[in-house]
């Protein structure tokens, strides 16, 4: 059936709640409000507030309160004092800020100024005092030395700001490992602190207020736990007050670097002759690895570590991004070398020697910087050098402490090569040519002969060479011997000098005037105390080389004394007038020419016929005379050609006696070695000699025979028949 005409009931939604199905009316009454019942949920919450239990160990909860209150007190002592130092720290940054001066007059720090030496050619030959080669910045030199000094000294240099916890803490570490204390050995500084060492902290020397400039220097490397928070308080100011450029380039003016050579231009053309700016990367490597030890790294000293250390550098740089593997390994296969003056160490018994005879204030202390041209030829230098090297190498045995010394000169005395000890290579050492003082022997019998030719003598008269014995007051007897203990009866001077007799030598001192023979040597530059008796004519008074050798230069010269020089002219730097000139040089007369030339022909027969043949050269004609002190203690050859004149002694520094050595010998052949080097290239040339001497002026005759007069006649006056 269909329900169509039926009414619907209304739709009424299902009760979602349980109770009746049917709805019920709504009520018109009001609705008293029922109280809600406490959900559960605020119980729980309730229950969570309530105290836990306690579980554990109490031992174990009062060791952590306890460390938890220690903790608070540190924390609350810690913040308050660290602020305290900050704004203590800050302050000190702050006043030494204030006080640093502009960079710029930071660069040059040296206490003393340098002495350059140049030789005859004008060459430079030697440095001595605190070289400072000029002012450089880190945009100027070679950017293969500013990378160089970087990598090597403070790799962070650019990222810190002063001082390198991480440093530091590497460096402690590290010092702990090997055994030491951990602030002695490594510092961990930065290049900032190193360079506010360099500065001593701001102080600067003052003479009244330290014992020596060596004990401020001492105080500024003091390496105290002190120092190094005062070091790093100032390395902070530096940062606050210049770039890094900046202190960097203070760094590498004022850093040692050795061979005297302060700052990275001194050190480039010390050691390799030229610029900063213009270094290689292994000249570059090779600076900035003396830094660490400049004194025993120097390349002057021991080449082969410097160049080791500096391998260790080229490392560093190529790790670090600063070479290429292919540039790195160009560098190591091509290590710095020496430049040729630096290789040579030329004239070192020279150079001490010219700053020990020039002006103090402009040598030893001198605060500018100096320099000197002087005497020296560095081809006559190496010839001497080469044939001390060889004789000691190839005719002395091996183990002996024997020493020698040879001087070269011109004839106006001007010093042309010095050699002062058996080691050639050396400076600031004992130097035999000018400081030791040893007898002479028969190398002073020439001043002998050089009175009696100025008296009117003849190098052919003749005198007796017999037996005398002579009362010296206070000593008694004496009786001179001669080398060989024989007598050779009547002989010419030139004889006697010829076989360096003793006996005619002593006859002929004390007929021409023990004073006068003292007058003339003193005369040609001898200025040690001579002896008083007759002895004085066997060379028993001491002298040094270089005396003896001027006063045989003055024999060359025709007879007039010399005084030896090195110094040729000296200038201050930057400066072209001299400040002075040459203090040496020929003096007045001593002796005339004629008799200079007789002597030079006695001379001569001594080198070609007599005890000085081992001297004697094949091209020129040579004069000199050997010489063997009592005991032989000391042995000498001194002697002269047309353009040179050189003087060789040979001994022990402890007057040991020579074995089997005497000026014949050994020295003559030093000498030989000598000259024939120096004369290499050179014409020969005759020397000014007075050829077969001169006529016998005192009734004496030319082939020794004949009648017994002349100075023998004299003699025999003065000494009377017991003394014949």
């Amino acid at each position: 059936m269909s329900d169509s005409g039926r009414k619907r009931p209304p739709l009424v939604a299902e009760r979602r709640y349980p109770g009746s199905t049917r709805s019920k009316p709504k009520s018109t009454k009001p609705k008293t409000a029922k109280p809600k019942p406490k959900s559960a949920k605020p119980k729980r919450r309730a229950a969570l507030r309530k105290p836990a239990k306690t579980t554990g160990n109490p031992i174990s909860r009062l060791f952590r309160r306890l460390f938890g209150l220690i903790f608070r007190v540190i924390w609350g002592f810690s913040w308050r004092i660290g602020t305290v130092v900050a704004l203590l720290v800050a302050l000190a940054v702050g006043y030494i800020y204030s006080t640093l001066p502009a960079a710029e007059t930071l660069l040059d720090g040296r206490a003393k100024g340098s002495v350059t030496m140049t030789d005859r050619n004008g060459e430079v030959f030697a440095w001595r005092g605190d070289q400072f080669g000029g002012v450089v910045t880190a945009d100027s030199v070679s950017p293969h030395l500013k990378n160089a000094v970087v990598a090597t000294e403070d790799k962070r240099f650019y990222r810190h700001f002063g001082i390198s916890p991480r440093g530091v803490a590497s460096a402690i570490r590290i010092n702990l490992r090997e055994g030491r204390g951990p602030l002695s050995g490594h510092g961990g500084s930065t290049i900032t602190q190193q360079t506010a060492k360099l500065l001593c902290l701001g102080v600067e020397y003052d003479a009244d207020d330290w014992e020596s400039e060596a004990a401020y220097e001492a105080d500024c490397r003091q390496g105290s736990l002190w120092r190094k928070v005062k070091e790093a308080i100032f390395a902070l100011a530096m940062e606050t007050k210049y770039s890094k450029d900046e202190i960097l380039s203070i760094y590498l003016n004022r850093a040692y670097m050795g061979g005297g050579a302060y700052g990275a231009e001194a050190a480039s053309q010390r050691f390799f002759g030229k610029p900063a700016a213009a270094v290689t990367p292994a000249e570059g490597a090779m600076l900035a690895g003396l830094l660490t030890a400049p004194t025993s790294l120097a390349p002057t000293n021991n080449l082969e570590r410097s160049q080791n250390r500096a391998a260790v550098v080229i490392g560093l740089m190529r790790d670090q991004g600063y070479l290429s593997a292919s540039a790195a390994q160009d560098a190591l296969n091509h290590p710095a070398e020496l430049s040729s003056a630096a290789k040579a160490r030329a004239g070192g018994y020279f150079a001490d020697w010219v700053m020990s005879s020039g002006p103090e204030y402009f040598t030893r202390n001198t605060r500018s910087d100096v320099v000197i041209r002087t005497t020296l030829d560095q081809r006559i230098q190496k010839a001497a050098e080469d044939a001390m090297t060889y004789i000691f190498s190839e005719k002395v045995k091996e183990g002996s402490k024997a020493q020698a010394a040879i001087v070269v000169m011109s004839a106006d005395g001007a010093v042309r090569g010095m050699v002062g000890g058996r080691e050639t290579k050396v400076a600031g050492v004992f130097n035999r040519a000018t400081t030791a003082k040893r007898q002479s022997g028969s190398a002073f019998k020439p001043f002998v002969y050089a009175t009696a030719l100025e008296l009117g003598w003849s190098s052919n008269d003749t005198v007796m060479d017999e037996p005398l014995t002579i009362d010296i007051p206070g000593s008694g007897p004496w009786s001179p011997q001669n080398y060989d203990r024989k007598f050779h009866g009547e002989v010419t001077l030139t004889e006697a000098l010829r076989s360096s007799l003793n006996i005619p030598a002593v006859k002929v001192a004390r007929a021409a005037g023990l004073d006068n023979v003292r007058r003339v040597a003193e005369g040609f530059g001898i200025r040690s105390d001579l002896a008083q008796g007759p002895a004085l004519a066997l060379g028993a008074s001491e002298t040094t080389l270089l005396e003896m050798t001027g006063a045989y230069a003055g024999i060359l010269n025709g007879g007039s004394s010399v005084v030896p020089y090195g110094l040729v002219e000296l200038r201050m730097q930057h400066d072209e007038d001299p400040l002075m000139t040459a203090t040496g040089g020929i003096r007045e007369r001593v002796i005339s020419e004629d008799a200079a030339r007789e002597l030079t022909w006695m001379m001569y027969n001594v080198a070609t016929r007599g005890s000085g043949r081992r001297a004697n050269l094949p091209d020129r004609e040579v004069a000199g005379k050997t010489g063997t002190s009592s005991s032989a203690k000391d042995a000498w050859f001194i002697g002269f050609t047309a353009d040179y004149v050189a003087g060789v002694w040979m001994g022990y520094d402890d007057n040991t006696p020579l074995t089997g050595v005497t000026g014949s010998g050994l020295p003559a052949e030093i000498w030989h070695e000598t000259m024939r080097r120096v004369h290499e290239g050179i014409d020969p040339k005759p020397l000014p000699m007075l050829r077969d001497g001169a006529p016998a002026r005192n009734g004496g005759t030319t082939d020794g025979g004949g009648t017994r007069n002349g100075i023998n006649q004299l003699l025999r006056d003065l000494l009377g028949p017991r003394n014949r």
